[in-house]
């Protein structure tokens, strides 16, 4: 911290203006004003080196509790005067954040206090003209090539509410592509203590200050705030005893029978990888996918690369267009109308949805992080994930931009600060420019694959299926693509003809036909289902009421806050943990339920020849998997199932 120079240090003293104030009156008004001071920081009483007169006004909005001048005056309202003075302020619950009207005055006291330090923190105009400089090369080109001069000054602003990673921890990140640009918005709206913080980063400061100073679960709640405040200040007010060690999630994998409601122990993740999921002719996907992987060892194993292994614990952060709608728009995804949301999946679930069903391989590249930076990452993730509420746009606010915010705000790494790609690619090279991604494990395609960083298409599997196919009967098509383009009746005159390894290529082949006619139906439904509501037809009520109670009932493993309803902020804490097993447990029925019932009523809402597609490719799947295990059985094997 740059130190103030040459400035006699009084320390803060606050002057209670006793006109007009009965002895009773004093004596209550003087004794929150003593509470307030034991509750701030020494360092702050040192460095706000004023005379600070409080007195009570009968000028002030009746909902208001006070409010500092811009020179060094604190109001009160006289309004809560009595009520402080008989003591009945002290039980007197209210509907705002610290519970009674007593513990709401003093955390005023120390939010108008806190305003006035922010605004106080001035420089000396030499070294004001330093740090003006030296933020500038700062916002522009992070910690790279900046004069040795500003070595020392760099992340320091005027104001604590303008500090470069205070911004990043409160929700006003850098926008990516525009060169130290803050985000005029903060999406961090889920699990406020008080939504007024995300008004500006001034009231941002002044609020958590409040919960800094008085909530003994602040550090639980907020810990990577919490230790910024500690930082800052050199110091920390009692907290609560341990916080524990594990982060609770919400997996938003697509396997219902399964409890949702997980944890993360930051101390088991061995290991954080971009994980790209490779472009597609798909207009949204045409620049890939990014997301990261968090390597979780299994319990019981030690930390280290056999962690790799340990696939069924692999967890995928996720930042994806919530779609609260069956539709899937590209205007709406450039205007920014889709919720930017943080899902957790399990690593098999995306890798099966990419691979097999969206024929896209993925890259699983390790980012090159310490320990304290991996550790940063997940509790970023899990602060994100209970509290990020954000705008999804397609080409300024997307995945890979939301994966870069997330690593400099878990890490606040300096090469991370001028990274200003934009494209789920595009970041990768930069990462890589930059030594933060070991793309050398890559470079062996055989051993990347059995090490787990990548995994490949199906697509290059199904047209190995079809080469065996065509090696065996002299079917004309050239690729598994003009094979699949068959009508189901058509592919199904050769399944009696096949020996039995052939049949097990088609069995493959017909299990990717069906996933293909299911992406098919889906894009059928949505359309039919936005020109059904645009005109208004009735004939997809059923059907849309049951949409509806899916995306109503699945919208929660996007935005878990909503199961906490409101009372606490922040990461859930042990207090919280039976609510939320209740209510996923009770959504998760639901969901089993309504599948069930969706799978009938959407069937019968596609076009005659696609349903009638798709239950063709159910037939063959059935008659083709009898076939294989008859020949199975003539061949000595045993009975396939």
């Amino acid at each position: 911290m740059l130190l103030l120079g040459n400035m006699a240090h009084a320390d803060l003293e606050l002057h209670l203006k006793t006109e007009g104030l009965s002895p009773a009156q004093q004596q209550a008004s003087q004794a929150l004003l003593d509470e307030a001071m034991q509750a701030l920081p020494p360092q702050f009483i040192k460095l706000l080196d004023r005379r600070i007169d409080v007195g009570w006004t009968d000028d002030m909005p009746a909902n208001a509790y006070g409010q500092a001048s811009p020179v060094s005056e604190l109001d009160l309202n006289r309004n809560l005067l009595a009520s402080l003075t008989d003591g009945s302020a002290a039980t007197k619950k209210t509907n705002r954040p610290h519970g009674t009207v007593r513990r709401e005055m003093l955390a005023t006291v120390l939010h108008e206090l806190t305003h006035i330090y922010d605004r106080s923190r001035l420089w000396p105009q030499a070294e004001r003209k330093l740090i003006q400089r030296c933020t500038r090369l700062d916002s522009s080109a992070g910690l790279i090539g900046i004069p040795d001069e500003c070595r020392g000054q760099s992340g320091r602003r005027f104001t604590l509410s303008d500090d470069p990673r205070l911004l990043d921890l409160a929700g006003w990140p850098q926008y990516v592509g525009r060169r130290g640009e803050r985000e005029q918005h903060n999406r961090q709206i889920a699990r406020s203590p008080d939504i007024y913080e995300t008004s500006s980063p001034k009231e941002f400061v002044a609020v958590n200050m409040e919960y800094f100073l008085l909530d003994p679960s602040y550090a639980c709640r907020r810990p990577a705030l919490y230790r910024y405040y500690k930082e800052h200040f050199g110091w920390a007010p009692a907290a609560k005893g341990d916080c524990g060690k594990t982060f609770a999630f919400l997996n938003a994998g697509n396997d219902f029978a399964k409890t949702p409601l997980g944890q993360v122990d930051p101390e088991r993740v061995y290991a954080v990888d971009y994980l790209l999921a490779e472009a597609n002719q798909n207009w949204v996907s045409r620049w890939g996918h990014s997301m990261l992987r968090l390597v979780i060892c299994a319990p019981g194993r030690p930390r280290g690369p056999d962690c790799r292994l340990d696939l069924d614990q692999h967890l995928v952060l996720s930042y994806r267009a919530f779609v609260g709608d069956v539709q899937l728009s590209s205007w709406d995804g450039l205007v920014g109308k889709y919720p930017s949301r943080l899902f957790v999946l399990p690593l098999a679930q995306v890798i099966d949805e990419y691979t097999k069903t969206e024929l896209r391989s993925l890259a699983s590249v390790p980012l090159n992080l310490s320990r304290s930076e991996i550790e940063g990452v997940v509790e970023r993730a899990a602060e994100m994930h209970w509290s990020y509420d954000g705008n999804y746009f397609f080409l300024s606010n997307n995945c890979a931009v939301e994966e870069l915010k997330l690593l400099r705000s878990g890490t606040n790494n300096s090469k991370l600060v001028a990274l200003d790609n934009i494209m789920p690619n595009g970041l990768l090279e930069v990462l890589k420019g930059r030594k933060m991604a070991d793309t050398s494990v890559l470079d062996d395609p055989r051993e990347a694959l059995r090490l787990g960083y990548r995994f490949d298409s199906f697509r290059d599997r199904y047209q190995a299926m079809f080469e065996v196919l065509k090696k065996n009967m002299p079917v004309k098509q050239d690729t598994v693509e003009d094979w699949l383009d068959l009508k189901a009746e058509e592919r199904r005159t050769w399944f009696e003809q096949a020996d039995l390894r052939t049949s097990a290529a088609l069995l493959l082949l017909e299990q990717a036909s069906f996933r293909r006619q299911l992406l098919l139906a889906q894009d059928e439904v949505k359309q039919r289902y936005l020109g059904a509501r645009e005109l208004k037809n009735g004939g997809m009520d059923k059907a849309n009421a049951t949409l509806r109670q899916i995306l109503d009932n699945s919208g929660f493993l996007s935005r878990p806050a909503e199961l906490l309803g409101s009372g606490g902020y922040g990461l859930p804490q042990p207090n919280e943990w039976q609510r939320l097993e209740s209510e996923t447990s009770l959504r998760q029925k639901q969901l089993q339920a309504l599948t069930g019932d969706l799978d009938k009523e959407v069937r019968a809402l596609l076009e005659p020849a696609r349903a009638a597609e798709m239950a063709a490719n159910e037939a063959n799947v059935k008659q083709i998997g009898e076939h294989l295990r008859k020949l199975h059985k003539a061949s000595g094997g045993l009975e396939l199932p």
